[in-house]
């Protein structure tokens, strides 16, 4: 038998006749998936929440550390000593900057250039900002200042130090986009001067009644924190619209360094792993762990500025950025050691005008909003060492070139600043701060 009849009788031959079972048996098969998957719809969730936990946590060998995170937190409600918990936080925040990194990544890679961008900026500095908000509840104006300080201090010089020169031990001459470096160090100069001005008006003050100086630093910090934050979106716009091509070489880097890294398979599946909602969840759930242990972190620095005898300037210069920057700090060097400057470049000095342009001014407009005296009146050792750290960050990139030489500068500059903060007094600076 060649074939079978239809109902107009004519036959219709043997591929069609499979053909239409296969069909047929493909919709039966689709129907019965459709009745089935409500009632199993539910079960995948917590293997499916199983799956993507695991992958994040593996991803990275750095996430062993957080152990110490319920350690911290169990430290912390418990009242253990001082240093204890100072160190299991201090431990603690280094995975989570990792996972709130990863986390802005992943939920940025979805949305646009723009919006990308902009979470990126918003997100790539939340350890600091988280800290810093926290202290500055607790009116630590010291910790906020010398935080943010020790962020730009610890990018200019000591990631981009270790990336000239853990790059320039592999090439002798490495090459980078100058007129994007040039750019970027214009705005820090600029963040920099932001500080100079309001140290020499309350020199210029020194005559005048003391609350009198602080009521015209205040309104002073008040008006060039909302200048910076224009100046921000500005650069952002620049950046991401307006002049996007001059960027485009470091972006092109980002993507090749993303999908080389590791085995190709394994790191196509590592950029999705984590959908919109996954990612968001996961943001919200390391920010509040973040708030948790930074809390606790920035509760126990009093005691410790007692025990230890370090001052709470070298605490928030030295010892915190390099909690917060501790990914991106791995991250940069990795890609300068596979030759891909502009990334690096775009990493150590792009975080710290985030730091200089975005969350400084903003925690002193949080400041003017919660009352509490937060200025960008810095001590005037702190002023200029900002000064001419940017100087020499300045000059070592105008060029568009980087040896291993150039990081040794860089490296020995920040050692040398972070020696003298070591030996700096808080009490030096009470009066900068208004005797808070």
């Amino acid at each position: 038998m060649t074939g079978f009849s239809s109902r107009n009788g004519s036959v219709e031959p043997p591929d069609e006749r499979q053909a239409l079972i296969s069909d047929t048996a493909r919709i039966n098969s689709g129907f019965r998936q459709q009745r089935q998957k409500p009632r199993h719809h539910w079960s995948h969730w917590p293997r499916r929440v199983a799956h993507l936990t695991w992958s994040t946590l593996v991803r990275d060998y750095v996430n062993v550390l957080l152990v110490f995170v319920p350690l911290g937190i169990i430290a912390g409600v418990l009242h253990w000593d001082s240093t204890v918990i100072f160190t299991l936080n201090f431990l603690a925040i280094i995975p989570l900057a990792s996972l709130l990194s990863f986390a802005t990544e992943e939920l940025a890679a979805t949305m646009g250039q723009a919006l990308g961008g902009l979470m990126n900026a918003t997100f790539g500095n939340a350890v600091e900002l988280i800290v810093s908000i926290i202290a500055l509840k607790d009116n630590q104006i010291r910790v906020v200042q010398a935080s943010m300080l020790g962020s730009i201090l610890s990018n200019i010089l000591l990631v981009l130090g270790c990336c000239f020169f853990i790059g320039g031990l592999r090439y002798s001459e490495q090459t980078f986009n100058s007129t994007v470096a040039s750019t970027m160090s214009s705005l820090m100069t600029v963040a920099s001067a932001s500080l100079i001005i309001p140290a020499t008006l309350y020199a210029s003050l020194s005559g005048s009644d003391k609350g009198e100086r602080r009521d015209n630093i205040l309104i002073l910090s008040h008006g060039t924190a909302i200048i910076l934050l224009i100046l921000y979106v500005m650069y952002l716009y620049f950046q991401l619209k307006s002049h996007a091509e001059l960027f485009e070489e470091a972006n092109n880097e980002i993507n090749d360094a993303e999908n080389q890294a590791g085995d190709a398979g394994a790191e196509e599946e590592e950029e999705r792993l984590l959908n919109p909602w996954a990612a968001t969840v996961a943001l919200i759930v390391v920010t509040i762990l973040v708030a948790i242990c930074a809390d606790y972190l920035v509760g126990s620095i009093d005691s410790i500025v007692q025990k230890t005898g370090m001052s709470r300037t070298f605490i928030g210069l030295v010892l915190i950025p390099i909690v917060g920057n501790a990914a991106e700090h791995v991250t940069a060097v990795v890609v300068a050691w596979k030759g891909k400057m502009d990334l690096a470049i775009g990493v150590a000095i792009g975080s710290s005008l985030q730091i200089a342009l975005f969350v400084t001014p903003f925690l002193v407009i949080l400041g003017w909003i919660m009352n509490v005296d937060m200025t960008l009146h810095f001590h005037i050792f702190e002023t200029v060492a900002f000064f001419i750290s940017g100087l020499v960050v300045t000059f070592l990139i105008q060029d568009g070139k980087s040896n291993y030489l150039e990081g040794g500068l860089c490296l020995g500059m920040y050692i040398i600043l972070a020696l003298a903060f070591y030996v700096y007094p808080d009490s030096a600076s009470d009066d900068a701060l208004f005797n808070h």
